[in-house]
């Protein structure tokens, strides 16, 4: 999924990059040919980031002196939100504002004299280019050479020292192991650091947008089904009551969706769980009088977001059960002395992630207009780009265009990564102002790309050849083909989790010496954030079964640092294959419906089955597509799906 980065220019001479339509003059710099408004415009971005990195040097200061003041020698600083969130609203997005990297993954860590910042395998390029002059330095986070961040402190920091979390972005679970790890290096934890409204100058507000409600047709099950089975799971793990903190887990249980998070269609809020009530923590101004009287008749109350604390503090039932994955420490802090707390995953996360029929059915429409868009972009590019005047910004913006002309169409579900040739092997790179590349007709582009229909959410990537290609892309081309169809084509007995399948996509490349860090596959939400669990597919143990009903992507990859990348993804369903004496078995739907780009395989590398797969997929894209297009679409379309032999 798409989060910035910052590249170099390539200013040479000759590099025939336009500047708005306009013939630059040339002058020598270095050795090297620069044009006049390139050259303004590195000196801009060299401006903008001298700026930011002062302000990152400012803002380090006065955090250190706070921590002084609280008799903190470290901070931590996780990227996330009172909700844990993956992808957070402009309020909290502290990691972001005192290190200047951007990606959604990362922890920042600061002491008196130091500052690290750890971050997984997709974000390496990134971080390494937005650290840089910042003062934190990039720990690659999950390398055997990388120490943990409690390791990194008790190098760091003497014994008896103290090291401060924000309890509110923190989890159950990790400050708890946290605090026993500490413990291990003679480090103390303090819970409560809460102090960026006074340094953040300027800090965004909490997001008030409006929530909407998501009709039945849609939704397939009412709020008070939801909440009925609920009640019942509850029950039978021995609490009473149940605390849900995570925002997608909400919209889903009362068939609403909101617009306080980029990209993902949540609302901030709470929802707090009994055997006679369901309240509903969120800030008052962002409930319309239709979305009151909704939530009155499926019998849910209504408290202000800022009243959780008080209102655990109250709770009269015995126990309560909360998800210490999903649930941040400053709320169990908050709770009642007298009441158990019962420690278990949410049941939302299951209840959620199988899709029910009136689910599938939006996903299967959702996918078709989403094919559509593709077909009319795919073909738009290919005609564009020998004209020699889009980039990686501008075909981002005409596949928005494409896709907004369908029904039911919300917005994107992550920013596009649009990343032509070397741009390509950042796998989360989403082009700037200052990195936009112009596209030429030559090499690959990697596009990956998703909608938010209120009838489902799309998740794509395709690997489109310009123009010529060297020997080695298409022979990686063709063996990221390969592994994707061996996932795509897997069988596989109930009682079966994502992590004993992964190896059917990476085995193909490791096979020819090659690797990917990232997971294979994540959850994809009904009209929900695009990365679902609580199972995936990827090489780390995630036990959570795969079960009918669960959309699940597939998407392998191979990154050449400063060359290329290269992904195909589709989202799939997870449907019966068939019983036997030995129970019963499962495979995978592919939902995405759009052509694979066939030229740069080396069709001799594909078996038989492999060609027969896709053909199969082929024909299917074809046939659920051609009669939604026009005669020209309808004529390429045919082309691009034409059997392999």
């Amino acid at each position: 999924m798409g989060v910035k980065n910052r590249t170099k220019s390539h200013n040479m001479c000759n590099s025939n990059i336009p500047f708005h339509g306009n013939r630059a003059i040339s002058r020598k710099r270095n050795g090297f040919c620069i044009e006049f408004p390139i050259y303004f415009l590195f000196l801009r971005l060299t401006n903008i980031q001298q700026t930011m990195k002062k302000e990152i040097s400012d803002r380090l200061s006065a955090l250190r002196n706070t921590m002084r003041q609280q008799g903190l020698s470290a901070l931590i600083i996780p990227s996330t939100d009172p909700h844990l969130s993956e992808y957070v609203p402009e309020h909290w997005k502290i990691r972001e504002w005192i290190s200047g990297f951007n990606g959604s993954a990362g922890t920042a860590v600061v002491t008196l004299h130091r500052a690290a910042l750890w971050t997984d395998s997709r974000y390496f390029l990134q971080a390494a280019q937005q650290l840089e002059g910042t003062g934190f330095a990039l720990m690659k986070d999950r390398l055997s050479e990388t120490p943990s961040i409690p390791e990194w402190l008790g190098q760091e920091l003497a014994f008896g020292e103290t090291i401060g979390i924000n309890g509110w972005v923190s989890s159950i679970s990790e400050t708890e192991t946290l605090r026993k790890t500490l413990e291990f290096y003679h480090l103390k934890l303090y819970t409560s650091f809460d102090e960026f409204n006074r340094l953040w100058n300027n800090r965004p507000s909490l997001p008030i947008s409006p929530i909407d409600m998501q009709p039945m047709a849609f939704a397939g099950r009412s709020c008070k089904e939801k909440l009925s089975q609920l009640r019942k799971q509850v029950s039978a793990s021995g609490a009473e009551g149940i605390l849900i903190s995570a925002l997608d887990e909400i919209a889903w249980i009362l068939n609403i969706r909101g617009h306080d998070v980029h990209c993902n269609p949540v609302a901030v809020s709470y929802l707090l769980i009994t055997p006679k009530e369901a309240v509903f923590f969120i800030q008052p101004e962002k409930l319309t009088e239709k979305i009151k009287s909704y939530l009155i008749d499926e019998s849910v109350g209504i408290r202000s977001y800022q009243e959780i604390q008080c209102a655990l503090r109250t709770y009269s039932y015995p126990s309560l059960m909360m998800d210490p994955q999903r649930t941040n420490y400053a709320v169990l802090e908050a709770v009642n002395p007298a009441t158990r707390i019962v420690y278990a995953p949410s049941p939302v996360s299951i209840m959620k992630a199988v899709k029910n029929e009136c689910e599938i059915t939006g996903f299967h429409q959702a996918m078709q207009r989403d094919g559509v868009a593709m077909v009319k972009f795919l073909k738009w590019l290919e005609e564009a780009v020998p004209a020699g005047k889009e980039t990686e910004m501008s075909i981002d913006r005409q596949l928005y265009t494409f896709r907004a002309e369908q029904p039911l169409f919300k917005g994107i579900s992550f920013d596009t990564i649009a990343g032509y040739k070397e741009h390509g092997a950042i796998v989360h790179y989403e082009a700037t102002p200052e990195t936009d590349k112009p596209l030429k007709t030559e090499g690959l582009l990697l596009l990956d790309s998703g909608a938010q229909y209120q009838d489902g959410t799309t998740d794509i990537t395709r690997t489109i050849a310009l123009g010529p290609l060297t020997d080695e892309e298409k022979r990686d081309y063709t063996i990221v083909l390969k592994a994707h169809i061996g996932l795509s084509r897997a069988k596989f007995p109930q009682g079966t989790c994502g992590t004993q399948l992964d190896a059917l996509a990476h085995a193909e490349l490791w096979k020819e010496g090659l690797n990917y860090m990232h997971g294979t596959g994540h959850g994809v939400g009904a009209y929900l954030n695009v990365h679902e669990g609580p199972h995936q597919i990827r090489m780390n143990h995630v036990p959570t079964l795969l079960q009918p009903g669960m959309t699940v992507t597939d998407e392998p990859g191979v990154y050449k640092t400063d060359r290329y990348g290269i992904r195909i993804e589709n989202t799939l369903l997870i449907v019966p294959f068939r019983e036997t004496e030995f129970g019963a078995f499962y495979q995978f739907e592919p939902l995405t419906l759009c052509p694979i780009d066939t030229s740069p395989l080396v069709p001799e590398m594909l078996n038989k089955d492999e060609k027969a797969w896709l053909n199969d997929y082929h024909r299917t894209v074809y046939n659920r597509l051609a009669s939604l297009l026009d005669e020209a679409h309808r004529t390429w379309l045919q082309e691009k799906t034409k059997e392999i032999l």
